[in-house]
């Protein structure tokens, strides 16, 4: 249902958005068909811009720097993540042989039911215990000096 936008049909659609405009300079450009956006880069841009709606991190990649500021950058900009097994698994959601990490840009309208309950429950999974465990660190006890 959501996958990344291939470099052939990327070209059919601005061909298309060439021809249209060169034919009538005011109209306004076609939406851009819901995708999936991979790669670190893609990703970074998209939580940067808060345009990513979900984000779903690898857990092996190799080396782990490259994906290790990812969460901390999807709570600063309050973007829901995951962190999934497996970035073979992420590799065949886009269509590649892995991938460290992916991001939903836009949804349709009749999946926004189904994408509340994951986002909930991946906010319970994943943010909120964050906060919590962040609110017990040390036990809250003082130390004997």
């Amino acid at each position: 249902k959501y996958q990344p936008e291939s470099q052939k049909q990327k070209a059919e659609r601005l061909q298309a958005e060439a021809e249209k405009k060169k034919a009538d300079p005011k109209a306004q450009p076609a939406k851009k068909k819901n995708c999936l956006k991979y790669g670190i880069q893609q990703v970074t841009r998209m939580i940067e811009e808060k345009k990513a709606k979900m984000v779903v991190i690898a857990h092996d990649v190799d080396p782990i720097e490259i994906v290790v500021w990812l969460p901390a950058l999807c709570k600063a900009q309050e973007v829901p993540y995951c962190i999934v097994k497996g970035k073979a698994a992420l590799g065949k959601l886009v269509g590649m042989k892995t991938a460290t990490c992916c991001c939903f840009d836009a949804l349709n309208s009749e999946d926004n039911s189904t994408f509340a309950k994951l986002k909930d429950s991946v906010n319970s999974g994943f943010a909120n215990q964050y906060s919590e465990v962040k609110k017990n660190w040390g036990g809250l006890q003082m130390g004997t000096r």
